[in-house]
């Protein structure tokens, strides 16, 4: 079965994890990504939840690969803020690689936060949010 947004937004968190833990870490993105966000995962109102957060707080990343950095496009208007640094690392979940988006060292409102990708399908990456390095919640990014 093909892994496209709309499939994920059915998986349980388990069977996300799943797929993150089974997942090759790809190439670090360059340019823009549409991003959803997995909330309520596998239930009847992950969809909603999801238009709603793209609608008003989230709209996606935008990376530049060759600088190592990543600005997330945030509010109804897309603002580029919230600067990560990306790099290749170890996974928290598996110890396996992915593509790490470090807010630590660039980030006063988001430093205690950490994500991880890895590529599930062309263009795709699952990724998982960690705050203080626990797990927090699931997202995917369409590379365009």
């Amino acid at each position: 079965m093909a892994v496209d947004v709309p499939s994920l937004l059915t998986k349980t968190k388990d069977q996300l994890d799943e797929l993150f833990t089974s997942a090759e870490a790809g190439p670090i993105p360059d340019g823009k990504a549409k991003g959803t966000a997995l909330i309520a995962p596998g239930s009847s109102i992950s969809d909603e939840l999801a238009q709603i957060v793209k609608l008003f707080v989230w709209q996606g990343k935008t990376f530049d690969a060759a600088a190592g950095v990543l600005r997330n496009r945030i509010s109804a208007f897309g603002l580029n803020a919230i600067v990560a640094e990306v790099y290749l690392g170890k996974s928290l979940l598996d110890e396996k690689p992915c593509v790490v988006l470090d807010y630590s060292k660039t980030s006063l409102v988001a430093k205690w936060i950490r994500d991880e990708i890895r590529l599930v399908s062309p263009h795709l990456y699952l990724g998982r949010v960690y705050w203080d390095n626990k797990a927090i919640l699931h997202f995917a990014l369409e590379v365009e």
